[in-house]
């Protein structure tokens, strides 16, 4: 299973200032764990609690359907784009990124056993857009359009272009080439859907964009490419079954959980940096800051009182960023816990052969890249312990399917116990559906005239003041 050391975070390792008497809070926070565990078991089947994210790792009819579209599709498309933002991306492309081979886009057909190239559009950059389009055959390439509420203007717009230029290439057989995984009830897309024809999948009820990596929009593109959702799946059954477990001292969720709670609301580290040791990891680090910062950073809590609360993520690197970020993490403030992801065995191991015996590297000749990885991460820790930076590790095994499954959902439930901590509501958006609404007006969507109005209003009197 994946492991969680808070050595590290003890006020005997960094000081009373900014380290914890951590099995004193477990005692503490012992029962109200215990609570928010069992009520998120007892609550994850009711509707209207944004919790059916608990049960995608069980959800076996999602898997056949994937499974048989991508059986029905096998060797006819060359390319894969995923039209998405946010939760509709981000968790597909960590995903991605980890489980394939790295550069998996540049191998040839033959190397990537005949399983098509992936690309994710989750921006609406018209370069970018452009770009794509230039070395993708669309006549070869599968859409999969993501937006559970169908409405979602950047991938509706990416749509929009891209069936254009499909139907002008391919006429009516371009729905063939055309997916869409969006709510099974209502919302503009559905209705595109139903009324083109095209194959649909849902995203369950009360699963948020950033919990939906487990539902069709992961699953889908996962076995499109060749990815074992089984194992995936399998994964978080196994993590699903340890998490349960309402003794803190047995459960790694509770205690990442409290631990990041504590750190802020009583040692003010009011930033949390997800720290891979793994190229094959970095968009994982991604993916945790927007669920990080979107379920926790809320201005009210459940009590409807003004709080203000939330870690801001923040994403680095090893070893990359030791030669830059660390530099603020050990000197500058210190108001950050620092998570290290790290990975037991590798696939590959890569030796360093003896030469320039005579010279100031001759020390690194006969060992390898590997250790040198890890001398690096337990340098950087070291560092940071003399500095008295408080930093926790999270170690799995191998990059397989089965842990990252086991991973991304330790996290899930780290981040609904964070927000029962903080007596906040982690299942909503509220400001980011204001910038949503914003946009409508800015693009003249209808109903949205009198915000247009005042925005334009007030956009103008800030380009004044410039």
């Amino acid at each position: 299973m994946i492991e969680l050391n808070y050595r590290n975070i003890r006020k005997e390792v960094i000081g009373e200032e900014n380290g914890l008497n951590i099995q004193e809070e477990f005692d503490n926070y012992s029962d109200k764990i215990r609570q928010i565990i069992a009520d998120l078991n007892s609550n994850k089947d009711k509707p209207g609690q944004n919790l059916q994210w608990m049960n995608l790792g069980y959800n076996e009819e999602t898997i056949w359907y994937v499974k048989e579209y991508a059986a029905m599709v096998e060797n006819r498309f060359d390319d894969i784009i995923i039209l998405g933002l946010g939760g509709s991306a981000l968790g597909g492309k960590a995903v991605c990124e980890a489980l394939l081979p790295p550069y998996w886009n540049f191998l040839t057909k033959e190397q990537r056993n005949n399983y098509p190239r992936i690309f994710f559009l989750d921006n609406i950059d018209p370069d970018q857009m452009s770009s794509l389009l230039k070395i993708v055959n669309l006549k070869k390439t599968l859409i999969n359009v993501i937006t559970k509420s169908g409405s979602t203007a950047e991938v509706m717009a990416q749509y929009m272009v891209l069936k254009d230029l499909l139907e002008s290439e391919l006429g009516d057989d371009y729905r063939k080439n055309v997916i869409a995984t969006t709510d099974i009830n209502m919302g503009i897309l559905k209705q595109l859907s139903d009324q083109e024809g095209y194959k649909t999948f849902y995203i369950p009820d009360d699963v948020g964009g950033r919990f939906s990596v487990f539902s069709a929009v992961g699953l889908l593109p996962f076995a499109l490419v060749g990815i074992n959702i089984e194992e995936i799946t399998q994964g978080i059954k196994d993590m699903d079954l340890a998490l349960k477990n309402t003794d803190i001292n047995y459960n790694i969720a509770a205690q990442n959980a409290l631990i990041h709670y504590l750190m802020n609301t009583k040692k003010n580290k009011s930033i949390s940096v997800m720290m891979p040791y793994s190229n094959r990891l970095r968009f994982v680090a991604d993916w945790y800051c927007q669920l990080w910062a979107e379920s926790l950073g809320k201005e009210r809590d459940k009590n409807n009182n003004i709080v203000h609360t939330g870690q801001t993520p923040v994403k680095s690197i090893g070893v990359t960023d030791q030669h830059s970020q660390i530099q603020l993490y050990n000197e500058g403030p210190n108001d950050k816990i620092i998570n290290f992801l790290r990975v037991k065995e590798f696939d590959t191991t890569i030796e360093i052969p003896k030469i320039f015996e005579y010279t100031g590297i001759s020390y690194l000749g006969g060992k390898t890249i590997n250790k040198l990885y890890q001398a690096e991460a337990d340098s950087t820790m070291a560092s940071l312990i003399d500095y008295k930076r408080p930093n926790v590790t999270i170690t799995i095994p191998r990059i397989t399917p089965y842990y990252l499954g086991q991973l991304l959902y330790m996290f899930e439930v780290q981040t609904a116990i964070t927000g029962a901590l903080y007596n906040i509501n982690a299942f909503n958006q509220p400001g980011v559906e204001q910038s949503k609404n914003y946009t409508y007006a800015l693009m003249d969507r209808v109903g949205y005239e009198d915000s247009a109005n005042e925005l334009k209003q007030k956009l103008s009197e800030n380009l004044s003041i410039v």
